[in-house]
């Protein structure tokens, strides 16, 4: 670096441009890699006074949380007859899939694909015909498992990444996506922001409820395996149980096909 004849330092003439040609990139590398997070609607700034939650709102949105979290569906039947078939710990990685999976399905639902998918019917279909096809699938499987060590086999076996991918087919799911974004993020300033907040308390919402249906599962799991006749358990209970929660994930595809009907006629 050179110096002036008043003792100055003189600056290399292609710094400023430098720095200027380095701003503009890194200003354009943050709005891409916003848009790619974000996607189809844009992003929305980040503004300079962006309005918290009020406790309204926060109220709400707990009671839609626990009402839709801790109410019997897909997610928390599975949980139950898992725990019950095959332990705590061999439920333990379905109860950690249903809030990744949410998760990542309302973090798409508020970045556009709920929307995209309530305005292509064919695809809205697609997803509840394979949600059915899957329930009824597992009730099946479900409702022929009568003893612990057919449980403990592939009858009865969600992987982790099944559970995961079951979050896309739930209609349940989908539904409270949509809801919470519609009611709590869509249209706002501060929707990512939003989106940030909301996320891990929905997370936790999905973990603790379907931890505690394991949990009574795990918890009836001895007394399903009798009754005990000369020393050796039946497992007739067991049979039972499993032949209920196979009825409730009828019951609950039964649910879904109706909702998706009513729905449909409603907006006809």
């Amino acid at each position: 670096m050179q110096s002036n004849r008043f003792g100055g330092a003189l600056r290399h003439p292609c710094a400023s441009s430098c720095m200027e040609a380095g701003n503009h990139t890194e200003y354009r590398l943050h709005h891409q890699t916003v848009w790619f997070l974000y996607g189809f609607q844009g992003y929305i700034e980040r503004p300079e006074h962006a309005s918290p939650m009020t406790d309204t709102e926060l109220t709400a949105l707990l009671l839609l949380a626990t009402a839709t979290s801790f109410t019997p569906g897909p997610n928390t039947t599975l949980s139950t007859a898992l725990a019950a078939n095959r332990g705590l710990r061999g439920a333990l990685h379905f109860v950690c899939a249903v809030p990744v999976g949410w998760g990542l399905l309302f973090v798409l639902c508020s970045a556009g694909l709920g929307a995209m998918v309530v305005a292509v019917p064919l695809l809205r279909w697609g997803i509840l015909a394979g949600g059915l096809i899957y329930l009824l699938w597992l009730a099946s499987r479900l409702a022929r498992s009568s003893s612990l060590s057919e449980a403990d086999s592939a009858r009865l076996n969600v992987t982790f990444w099944q559970g995961v991918a079951l979050q896309f087919l739930n209609i349940k799911a989908w539904m409270l996506a949509l809801a919470v974004v519609a009611g709590w993020i869509a249209g706002r300033q501060d929707a990512t922001e939003r989106t940030l907040q909301i996320l891990p308390l929905m997370l936790a919402f999905g973990f603790f409820s379907n931890l505690l249906y394991a949990l009574v599962g795990s918890l009836l799991r001895g007394w399903l395996a009798g009754p005990v006749v000369d020393g050796v358990a039946t497992g007739s209970r067991l049979l039972v149980f499993n032949r209920m929660m196979a009825g409730v994930l009828v019951l609950t595809a039964l649910w879904m096909g109706i909702s998706a009907l009513g729905t449909t006629g409603a907006s006809t």
